[in-house]
């Protein structure tokens, strides 16, 4: 099976003209990149992949360390002195939504991948920090309810419920989307990105926080109080912190790709973010059900809605960044449609699998430099990565290299 990948073929030549280290700087914004001919790549060893992570990103990991033992102290050894079959039940029942979200989330990534450590940071934030952070707000929250103003408990509940838990479990899970940034500010390229990093946030901090709510039904309501909530909450709303967050995320990564003001629209994602979670978390004063369809379902269908198109439009960024690299001879037409379009993927897959060996791993290479360097041709044109001509440079030598690899007898 071929797919139109015209160098591997007899008296195919690229353009000769200069090495392409000359002439990748990038220009002002708003004006066409200069992208220098191709020429005939030699080697077949890959060159590193270019890092999109701060070397100071461990400074993250421990803080989320340090609210991760405030957490286990104040929260895990409390629930543990109760038994430990309770505790492993009600984890075990809050990794159904759990994995549920995180397999949606990987599948919305899977156009351009985020980087595994960057995943393993949002969870953990989400599970870990987020909920660290809550729990010192809230007691000084509740200070200045019940000891300062005095609020009867009843109101207090109710404002603890509606106010309190939106306010602050959003804009504790919120502040792990701005250490990202911080750490790894070029990963997240345009809306999708910040969407998927919000989202997995929000899928870690809905996990602990389901451990607590089965765990506290189990204990004192029985095992059907506990199939009820499960269901309520692991298989009804399983989305719903990640939505909470995702919206943030999503807003944010949009500010970031067209160069807006990232505070206003991370304001306006928090103020988004903290209603939606409000309107949900109102829902225990009134009928559930009606709360549920009237809420839940609509803002579920629209987010289904915003990433298909999001989905869409990041294919046709790559397809006509790919495309610059295409008119300057470094790929052809058959391979800018085989590496940013969903069936020319599915093509290229099935033709490196048929390949002596089966080269299947190489194409998945292939295909992830090459959008990773249509990214970074993105932020370089938006004028957003001062390192942008650095980075397309490698990403563009490993590209080839990879190409040349799955074409090797």
């Amino acid at each position: 099976m071929t797919y139109g990948m015209q160098p591997h073929q007899p008296g195919y030549q690229p353009a000769h003209h200069s090495d392409f280290h000359s002439s990748l700087a990038q220009p002002h914004h708003g004006q066409p990149a200069p992208i220098a001919p191709a020429r005939r790549q030699q080697h077949l060893q890959l060159p590193p992949v270019p890092s999109r992570v701060h070397p100071l990103w461990f400074l993250g990991w421990i803080g989320v360390g340090l609210l991760a033992l405030w957490v286990i102290v104040s929260f895990v050894l409390p629930m543990l002195s109760f038994g430990t079959v309770p505790f492993v039940v009600a984890t075990t029942l809050a990794l159904v939504p759990f994995a549920i979200v995180i397999l949606t989330a990987m599948w919305i990534d899977n156009w351009e991948p985020e980087p595994k450590r960057l995943i393993v940071f949002a969870l953990a934030w989400g599970a870990l920090a987020s909920i660290g952070l809550t729990m010192l707000f809230l007691y000084v929250f509740d200070w200045l309810s019940l000891a300062v103003l005095q609020t009867d408990p009843e109101t207090h509940d109710v404002l603890a419920t509606i106010l309190r838990a939106p306010l602050l479990e959003e804009a504790c899970k919120m502040v792990g989307v701005f250490v990202i940034i911080l750490i790894a500010r070029n990963t997240i390229d345009g809306p999708i990105d910040g969407l998927v990093y919000g989202g997995l946030i929000g899928a870690g901090f809905a996990f602990t926080e389901n451990i607590q709510y089965f765990f506290t039904y189990g204990a004192s309501e029985g095992v059907g109080a506990t199939v009820g909530i499960f269901f309520m909450r692991g298989i009804l709303s399983p989305f719903a912190h990640a939505m909470f967050t995702g919206v943030f995320g999503l807003l944010v990564g949009l500010a970031l790709r067209n160069r807006r003001n990232v505070a206003l629209y991370a304001l306006l994602g928090y103020v988004i973010g903290v209603g939606m979670h409000a309107l949900w978390n109102s829902s225990s004063y009134v009928n559930f059900l009606v709360m549920y369809i009237v809420l839940q379902v609509p803002q579920f269908v629209l987010f289904v809605i915003a990433i298909v198109y999001l989905r869409k439009e990041k294919a046709t960024i790559t397809h006509e960044r790919l495309s610059d690299y295409a008119r300057a001879g470094w790929f052809t037409p058959q391979e800018v449609d085989m590496l940013a379009t969903p069936r020319g993927r599915r093509v290229g897959m099935a033709w490196a699998r048929a390949l002596r060996g089966d080269r299947s791993a190489l194409m998945k290479t292939f295909v992830r430099d090459a959008t990773q360097l249509a990214m970074a041709r993105e932020r370089g044109l938006r004028g957003r990565d001062p390192k942008a001509p650095v980075v397309e440079q490698q990403l563009l030598a490993r590209a080839l290299a990879t190409r040349q690899a799955l074409l090797a007898p």
